[in-house]
Parts: C-alpha cells; sequence; structure tokens
C-alpha cells in the first residue's frame, strides 16, 4: 500500500509541474527573463502540457499536418469545430488569462467587420446579431459560457483584426513572454511567445506556439528538433518568415 501511495504521489507531482517553463529547461548559457508573479507572460509559462509524445492533432481527431513541428501540445480544449485556428488560439490564450483573474472588462476582441465584441455583452445575456447586441438570454458569467463567447469570437475575428488591436513592438531587446510575432491576412498567421530566455549579452531565444488550419491543438513548436528559435535564425518551420521584429507585436 506504501508503495502504491509513493506511486501516486510521484505521479500526481509530475503531472502538476509538467507545464512550459518546467518541461523546457532554458538552453546552456542563458537564463529565464523574470516575469511578474500575476502576469499574463507567468500564466503561460505555467501552462500545462499534455503527456510527452503527445502528437497534435485537428479538431475531429485526426493528425495535425503540423505534427512534425510539434514540441509539446498544451493541455487545452480545441473544441469540435473548425474554429480555434492561428489568431483564435493567441485569443484564446489571452482569454483564459484574463477571465482566470476575473477580468471580465478586459474581455474583449474585435471581429473583422469592427464590431467590438466584449465578454461582459455576453455574460450579461445579450447576442450578437447583424452588427448590433440584442437581449436574449439570461446573465452568466460561467465559463461554458466564457467558450460560447469564445467561439463566438473564433468565428468572426483573425488575424487582420487581431493585427490591428496589438501594439507594436519597436525594440527587439525587449521582446517578452506573451508577445505575438503576426501578419494579417487571408490565410494570415500568427505565433505566441510562451517563455524567453537570454544570455550575458542579452542575446534572447523563445518558445513560440501556435494553431493552425483546420483548427488544431494548440501547440508549442520545435525546428529541426530544437524548441529555442531565436530573431537572427532563420526558421524553416511553416510561415517562419514572421519570426521577425517586423511582425512583433504584444496585447500592452
Amino acid at each position: 500500500m506504501k508503495a502504491i501511495l509513493l506511486l501516486l504521489t510521484l505521479f500526481f507531482s509530475v503531472t502538476k509541474t509538467d507545464n512550459v517553463v518546467n518541461r523546457f529547461k532554458v538552453p546552456a548559457g542563458f537564463q529565464q527573463v523574470k516575469v511578474s508573479s500575476a502576469s499574463f507572460g507567468a500564466w503561460l509559462q505555467a501552462l500545462p502540457l499534455k503527456p510527452i509524445g503527445t502528437p497534435a492533432r485537428t479538431y475531429k481527431g485526426n493528425i495535425a499536418r503540423t505534427n512534425l513541428y510539434t514540441a509539446a501540445i498544451v493541455d487545452m480544449s480545441i473544441g469540435t469545430q473548425d474554429l480555434q485556428q492561428c489568431a483564435d488560439a493567441v485569443i484564446r490564450l489571452r482569454g483564459e488569462y484574463l477571465y482566470l483573474q476575473k477580468n471580465y472588462k478586459s474581455i474583449t476582441f474585435n471581429f473583422t467587420s469592427g464590431f467590438k465584441c466584449d465578454f461582459v455583452h455576453y455574460a450579461d445575456g445579450y447576442r450578437y446579431s447583424n452588427g448590433h447586441w440584442v437581449l436574449k438570454a439570461q446573465k452568466d458569467c460561467s465559463y461554458p459560457n466564457f467558450l460560447r463567447y469564445m467561439n463566438l469570437v473564433f468565428s468572426y475575428a483573425g488575424t487582420l483584426s487581431l493585427q490591428k488591436e496589438l501594439k507594436k513592438v519597436s525594440d527587439p531587446n525587449e521582446l517578452k513572454t506573451g508577445d505575438v510575432f503576426i501578419r494579417g491576412g487571408s490565410p494570415g498567421h500568427c505565433f505566441m511567445v510562451l517563455n524567453v530566455a537570454e544570455d550575458t549579452r542579452h542575446y534572447k531565444k523563445f518558445l513560440l506556439a501556435q494553431s493552425f488550419m483546420p483548427a488544431q491543438n494548440i501547440q508549442v513548436l520545435q525546428d529541426n528538433g530544437d524548441p529555442w528559435f531565436s530573431l537572427d535564425k532563420k526558421s524553416s518551420i511553416p510561415y517562419g518568415e514572421l519570426i521577425s521584429q517586423e511582425y512583433l507585436k504584444r496585447f500592452d
């Protein structure tokens, strides 16, 4: 019995700590760039991961065509519809963080049309209809209702709208966890920075995450087996040309 309890303790201990920052140790000669304890960056670093070797799958359950570039899979639902694609994954991560903080007023994303879709209206029972909010339901701030709100945003937002919402990062030396490499288009694409490490010269390496088309798991990426990317090293992953100061933006 003691042996079984010990195994269970070890299992749950490993599971609890199997997250972005713990699984991916910083490269030799580099140090973790510190983030504030309650920040978006800290939350991203603590994202739980599915077991090692888990492949990237589409919303239909098929192996994703991007699986070759999988370093890890974020343990987060993707739904049963072809909605949570590249920009949607970035929106989902940001929305999840704000929801956990109960910062409902800050959960707001624009549709490609320019319509401001905020969670407060949705939680208060309003529903989107032809460019307007219409009161149709009871007040509901629950997590399932938050996910329904997310699906609404995924349906009408994309890289074009998200790119306009994000702020330009003019100094690449200020790159930080939570930043986004994005190019709007049809299709465009984007990556989210999950962690940053730097050496004594302040040369930075970073982890990236993405979703893709069709909708799939959010995956931590690797390029030829290396999960640590840098601005001055050309990447061979799809849309790797976006890993550049030109496309670097952030939420705040």
